[in-house]
């Protein structure tokens, strides 16, 4: 299915992004260097080759407050330029969100600037609802 879309990945871009997937939540480079080396991978370049490409082909997003990496969670992310994720600061659940208008006002502030916008990824921290939940209780 993923691989369909950009041809087959790699070994390396395969166990990376399955790292990603079966991760409960954002993975630095080195983390999945550690998670991976019995699998042969042994050198953090391996792992930021891998990530390039998969990042290249829309298959995971790089949060930059974090320094680490997450799947993608929309099949149609390749296509878009604007990715808006949700951190929360208490148990680090990260969700991503798309949202046509929010992309639209940044390319109008961008605009303005007249700047040309290539892609935007906007962070915002918080609580995640169960982390609310659990501290009202």
């Amino acid at each position: 299915m993923r691989s369909a879309q950009h041809g087959a990945l790699t070994k390396n871009q395969e166990l990376v992004y399955d790292a990603l997937t079966d991760a409960k939540g954002p993975l630095s480079a080195y983390a999945i260097l550690d998670g991976l080396r019995e699998h042969g991978i042994r050198a953090p370049l391996q792992v930021y080759r891998a990530l390039d490409k998969l990042l290249e082909f829309g298959l995971v997003h790089r949060l930059e407050s974090l320094n680490s990496f997450v799947a993608c969670s929309h099949p149609e992310c390749d296509s878009r330029e604007t990715m808006v994720f949700t951190i929360c600061e208490k148990c680090g659940k990260v969700s991503e969100l798309a949202d046509k208008a929010i992309a639209g006002q940044l390319q109008s502030l961008a605009d303005l600037d007249h700047f040309a916008l290539k892609a935007a990824t906007v962070e915002l921290r918080g609580y995640c609802q169960a982390c609310q939940t659990a501290s009202t209780q």
